[in-house]
């Protein structure tokens, strides 16, 4: 509570000084949480900006007409935005396939889907990381700092009753003590409110991109597959006219 003598110096310094130390405390958390919010929203900027500028670019090469195992080559050593560790992945499960001894056609669309599935849904949690502290600030400040405003009132109105003076003089500190409090938990609140909706568009509209390039490229893959798989089957039709001539002449010398 602001004493009598510091009654005409109502600056933010000042309120907050002369707080309760409860009020204090809620004006501390609410503070350190609004410069944790502004830090999170520079640093999910840099990235969203740098992730978009670095999936333009890779769009633009895989579009480009140049060779998948080319591009692979590329971009396999250090995949370093969320569209080139999703074709890493899929071209990695790919190549696996194709270096067996004995190449398998049988389910390998499928096992490339789901490794692209898990790289998106993995990038897309690396995406949302510290976004739930932005809608936890943004949902509970005003209550945190109406616990302080409330608290600073009912520390006002004990004063008030102990003085047993209601001037405005008396009576006006306290409150204004009690409401910078929920100033402060709307300061913090209502950045973290808007960045947080910002941030959870642009995470959608990430991972749906994402999701369209993966249904491209599964499709170019698809392709590759029935390519191969046909050729396969075209040298196992023709190795069986070989075998049965051979066949019939281990035959004949006997």
């Amino acid at each position: 509570m602001i004493p009598p003598d510091a009654a005409s110096d109502l600056s933010i310094f000042t309120l907050f000084w002369q707080a309760h130390w409860i009020v204090k405390s809620v004006m501390i958390g609410l503070m350190a949480c609004s410069v944790w919010v502004w830090a999170i929203a520079v640093d999910k900027t840099i990235l969203y900006s740098r992730t978009s500028r670095a999936m333009d670019g890779f769009e633009q090469s895989f579009w480009s007409g140049q060779s998948l195992e080319e591009l692979y080559r590329m971009v396999s050593s250090r995949p370093n935005h969320s569209m080139a560790a999703l074709f890493v992945a899929a071209m990695q499960e790919w190549k696996r396939s194709f270096e067996r001894p004995t190449r398998s056609f049988a389910g390998l669309q499928m096992r490339i889907e789901k490794v692209m599935d898990v790289t998106i849904m993995r990038e897309i949690e690396r995406l949302e990381r510290r976004l739930l502290v932005l809608a936890t600030v943004g949902s509970a400040g005003p209550f945190v700092g109406l616990f302080g405003t409330v608290w600073g009132i009912m520390t006002s109105f004990q004063s008030i009753a102990a003085s047993k003076n209601t001037s405005l003089a008396v009576v006006a500190p306290g409150i204004a003590e009690a409401l910078f409090a929920t100033a402060i938990g709307l300061v913090a609140a209502i950045p973290a409110t808007i960045f947080y909706n910002k941030f959870s568009s642009e995470v959608n509209k990430q991972a749906q991109r994402l999701e369209g390039f993966a249904d491209e490229f599964a499709a170019i893959l698809s392709r590759q597959i029935d390519a191969r798989s046909g050729d396969a089957i075209w040298e196992s039709e023709e190795s069986r006219p070989k075998a049965r001539a051979a066949e019939g002449g281990i035959g004949a010398r006997r």
